[in-house]
């Protein structure tokens, strides 16, 4: 069976390996980037972390499976009369069976300034340019900006404006650059912290950033931003330094192709009980309306879910409609101290933490054999910045 999976994200890997295991199946998946993503560990690279813990390529995935090929594309078009997808290279690629998991992209909600000025950690490219900003910041200005404003109070808003203090703190002894005056600044639209946690969790956690020396600002609204300010609820905050983790919209794709789907008005797309936008069609993960989507545990779910719909339908057996399923949430806010909450347990502080260790190296384990997972796990303990600090202070 020919099965195009579009996304190398949570969603469409573990789909492919899921799929991959009957030799029958010959999976093209088409993807923008050569690397699968951990969206868990970007807050810790953009923060000195190991670019190890945040990419692994897809080739070191898919190793010595034979039946999985990669096409680097980004897709624009879908034409479901006949099966077809148009990619940006202009490549027209056949399908049999499609699995759509393109994930979700960053929105600025149309506010002034933001696209321009704003930085982001969804991405490589993003987090060297909030990097190499950074640097320049303690090595080419005399003054080091005083205010540094994250946008966004939901779980990487959370982990970034915790680990972000410590990091400012190396690269400022590194550099010979007072420490005591920088602020870490938190702003959240919403009444609290992590909204879509339990108010118990926002407490502890709001309790914690404080602790740890993090501003956190709530039922604030971001009106617009310039190269050196941003109007937040009528008061301007002056700084060079904006990170945007607030808001998220669905793939593009599938505005571009809204008359091949049927679109809620939030731009997902709304699928069947079998996770199906049409007659050979699946998409899962974030472009799926689900009551847990944005999650990556989520997009695992979806995919396993999917990959074993395909093969009951193979083998000719009844159909199982899709149940969605409650993830556990973990968050971590500094060094040795994390929210855990799943159903009504809830636990804070260190052992919390450890559950979080254990959560990336699950994580990793699904889309790694066991060995590798090991050594990607490990890399979170590994720190790159004194090479990247060197090596860009020398430019």
């Amino acid at each position: 069976m020919n099965i195009t999976i579009v996304g190398g994200g949570f969603g469409g890997v573990k789909a492919a390996l899921e799929l991959a295991k009957q030799p029958k199946n010959k999976i093209t998946l088409i993807t923008d980037k050569p690397d699968f993503q951990y969206y868990p560990a970007l807050y810790s690279t953009a923060t000195g972390g190991s670019h190890l813990q945040s990419w692994v390529p897809l080739g070191e995935i898919f190793a010595g499976l034979m039946n999985i090929q990669v096409k680097l594309d980004t897709i624009e078009t879908i034409d479901r009369q006949q099966k077809t997808l148009t990619g940006l290279s202009g490549t027209v690629y056949s399908y049999s069976t499609l699995i759509l998991a393109l994930g979700s992209v960053t929105t600025y909600f149309g506010i002034e300034g933001l696209a321009t000025y704003a930085y982001g950690i969804k991405s490589a490219d993003e987090i060297m340019h909030l990097k190499q900003h950074l640097y320049a910041e303690f090595t080419e200005n005399k003054r080091v900006d005083r205010t540094f404003v994250i946008v966004g109070a939901g779980p990487t808003g959370v982990e970034l404006a915790s680990a972000l203090g410590s990091y400012l703190k190396r690269l400022a002894a590194q550099y010979g650059k007072p420490h005591h005056r920088m602020t870490i600044s938190l702003i959240e639209a919403a009444p609290r912290v992590l909204p879509r946690m339990s108010e118990t969790t926002s407490r502890k956690v709001m309790a914690r950033l404080q602790k740890i020396g993090v501003v956190v600002e709530v039922n604030k609204k971001v009106e617009s931003a310039t190269v050196d300010t941003l109007m937040v609820s009528g008061k301007p905050i002056k700084t060079h330094t904006i990170i945007w983790t607030s808001g998220v919209a669905n793939n593009p794709f599938f505005s571009r192709n809204a008359a091949e789907f049927k679109l809620a008005p939030n731009g997902r797309v709304l699928v069947d009980k079998h996770m199906q936008a049409g007659k050979d069609v699946y998409v899962i993960g974030d472009n799926a309306i689900t009551p847990y989507g944005g999650l990556a545990q989520t997009a695992l779910h979806d995919a396993l879910y999917v990959a074993h719909d395909i093969k009951r339908r193979q083998a000719g057996k009844s159909r199982v409609a899709y149940k969605a399923v409650m993830p556990p949430s973990v968050v971590p806010v500094g060094e040795h101290w994390a929210a855990f909450e799943w159903h009504k347990i809830k636990l804070y502080g260190f052992v919390a933490s450890l559950i979080r260790k254990a959560a990336d190296f699950f994580g990793y384990h699904d889309v790694l054999p066991i060995g590798q997972a090991l050594g990607v796990w490990h890399a979170q303990r590994v720190r790159e910045d004194d090479y990247f600090a060197s090596s860009n202070s020398q430019r």
